[in-house]
């Protein structure tokens, strides 16, 4: 059974007759997900047919051909294993608002399972949704191990104060997932048909392809890297992953993002490696506590996506600091282009367009940059945001809003000496680079691609 603690009633509603229907939204795979066995639970329990639905948004967040791609492909596996199990699958076009209500309007559901989110655009598709419902709605929080509300009811300062509350409930919620069974009662209603590449054709977005010459999406393709990153790179892990020029990182978190594999499987399947000491301990804190955290600020701080987010003393040292005159001023052009004076924030900008992905640690520098280089911390937020949203496979998520926030406006970090136009915020510059890895050897590797 799913813990209660997973669960929250968005909606009360009338408890009928009908099929139970799963809104999958977030965590977009069929094995090892809390909300969709949650599903089968009561639709098995009350002797009801089961159906997943996904409602693809036509624009969302900025998001271009690849993110679209990749999310497709990864749907395209999801109905291939919900047929295996003798479950339905329907593809909605448009907004969620109007869609949900019109399929529940059409099938007669007895009750509506969706997965947790803490960005505002999701909580407020499942408000708008909940309103002109009249049968219950449950959120079940499948993406973090200790359900975000569960975890802390406030705000954290930082992972000092998250950690111990984590670390205290992962006993409790670290637990192995029951396996997605065939489903005993049929769907009954009309199926349809998902006509796949002509959804894709229609879609009335940006049609660069990002990211996608070296990531098959997915959730078998997720257990695949998860595989290698364990057997060739776990017990190097905390040495090498803060060097662009060794693959040193999981490579996991545009699966992640898209949901095709668990934070959870992984932490499972990680902590049976004893033998990689320090280096698995590194990996289970970026995976499980700066992960919640993120969660934890954007459920928590509606203005996560804003400078009105920055703690007060964050706030303050960059409103002192406003007018100070920048070394250079450059345009979401600029920015966009790679035409700074900069190789080095030039290379990191051109990998994430060129592969959909940037490594973690030039994200920090290259956010902190933008701070440098644009009139306010306003603007530097609202580019930062628009380019890590527009070109990063697993950007439009949580970590990459807090990662952001943590570069320009000192989330979840503390003040540090003072100095032009940052302020008491963190700086990095490029000689600290230098003295970390080869950046020449980095920016020659991004021009090869």
């Amino acid at each position: 059974m799913v813990k209660k603690e997973r669960i929250r009633v968005l909606k009360e509603g009338d408890k009928g007759a009908g099929p139970v229907v799963y809104w999958m939204s977030r965590d977009q795979r069929i094995s090892d997900n809390w909300a969709f066995l949650y599903a089968q639970e009561i639709a098995v329990k009350a002797g009801e047919p089961l159906a997943v639905v996904f409602c693809l948004v036509p624009d969302f967040l900025n998001a271009a051909t690849g993110q679209y791609k990749f999310l497709l492909t990864g749907l395209r596996e999801a109905q291939r294993m919900l047929a295996g199990l003798d479950i339905p699958f329907f593809l909605l076009q448009g907004h969620p608002e109007k869609e949900i209500p019109a399929f529940v309007g059409r099938h007669k559901p007895s009750r509506l399972v969706t997965d947790f989110d803490p960005l505002r655009i999701k909580r407020q598709w499942k408000d708008a949704v909940a309103r002109v419902l009249n049968i219950p709605l449950y959120e079940v929080d499948a993406h973090n191990i200790v359900p975000c509300w569960v975890a802390s009811p406030k705000q954290e300062y930082g992972a000092y104060t998250i950690r111990p509350k984590l670390n205290r409930l992962l006993t409790e919620f670290l637990e192995d997932f029951p396996k997605p069974k065939k489903h005993p009662y049929p769907w009954s209603s009309s199926l349809g048909r998902v006509t796949w590449d002509e959804v894709e054709h229609n879609l009335d977005i940006d049609r660069k392809m990002l990211g996608l010459r070296c990531l098959e999406p997915g959730e078998k393709a997720a257990q695949s890297v998860l595989k290698r990153f364990i057997e060739g790179k776990l017990g190097r892990y905390d040495s090498d992953r803060n060097d662009p020029n060794k693959d040193g990182q999981s490579g996991l978190s545009p699966f992640l993002h898209f949901g095709h594999i668990s934070a959870q499987r992984i932490a499972l399947e990680v902590m049976k490696e004893n033998a990689a000491g320090e280096s698995r301990d590194a990996f289970l804190e970026e995976l499980i506590i700066r992960r919640e955290l993120s969660d934890n600020f954007c459920f928590y701080n509606d203005q996560y996506d804003s400078v009105g987010g920055f703690p007060e003393w964050a706030k303050k040292t960059l409103n002192q600091h406003g007018k100070d005159k920048r070394p250079y001023l450059y345009s979401l052009e600029d920015f966009e282009g790679a035409k700074t004076n900069d190789d080095l924030w030039n290379a990191a900008q051109i990998e994430m367009v060129k592969r959909g992905k940037m490594h973690g640690y030039m994200r920090m520098y290259w956010a902190k940059k933008i701070l440098e280089w644009t009139q306010s911390p306003e603007e530097a937020m609202n580019i930062a945001i628009y380019l890590n949203n527009r070109y990063e496979l697993d950007g439009r998520d949580p970590n990459g809003y807090a990662g952001i926030a943590w570069s320009i406006g000192g989330v979840h970090d503390r003040a540090w000496n003072e100095r032009n136009v940052f302020g008491k915020i963190r700086y990095m510059s490029y000689n600290g680079c230098r003295s970390k890895f080869n950046t020449d050897s980095y920016i020659k590797w991004v021009d090869s691609q």
